[in-house]
């Protein structure tokens, strides 16, 4: 059964090109790692593979919309789904309305377990991003 997801809107004090440029490239997600976790990491330009507790999760490029989209698929994970990153330009100037929507094939008993738990991860993304922007990074915003 198809579950979706929608993080909340954050408005990030960065234009939706440089925004997006930090997503484009898989590597990139490297650097939001602690460096204990980078061992059990690979990437490359279109994919990321990593082992979380004991599972192996791979994610991969589907589609890039230069400056306003980016979606990703699963490359081998324990369920199947769909990720998109949302560059909008905001009403202020130089700001980015960004959100993120997951599309996830979760059987009754998943979406009970870790339903609420992605709504909690893709809002604290939203809302880590935008704090970040700022130069503020909630204490809580760990990987």
């Amino acid at each position: 059964m198809a579950t979706e997801i929608k993080s909340k809107h954050s408005i990030v004090s960065k234009e939706p090109h440089v925004l997006y440029m930090a997503f484009v490239d898989m590597r990139n997600f490297l650097q939001f790692l602690p460096e204990d976790k980078k061992k059990d990491v690979a990437a490359d330009y279109d994919t990321l593979k990593a082992t979380v507790s004991g599972f192996n999760v791979g994610v991969k490029v589907a589609e890039r919309i230069p400056y306003s989209r980016i979606d990703y698929v699963d490359d081998g994970a324990p369920f199947s789904f769909s990720l998109s990153l949302f560059f909008d330009p905001a009403s202020e100037t130089g700001k980015t309305d960004f959100h993120i929507e997951l599309k996830a094939e979760l059987n009754f008993m998943m979406k009970m377990m870790i339903g609420s738990k992605l709504q909690e991860a893709l809002d604290k993304m939203a809302d880590g991003l935008a704090a970040a922007s700022e130069g503020r990074v909630p204490e809580d915003f760990k990987f």
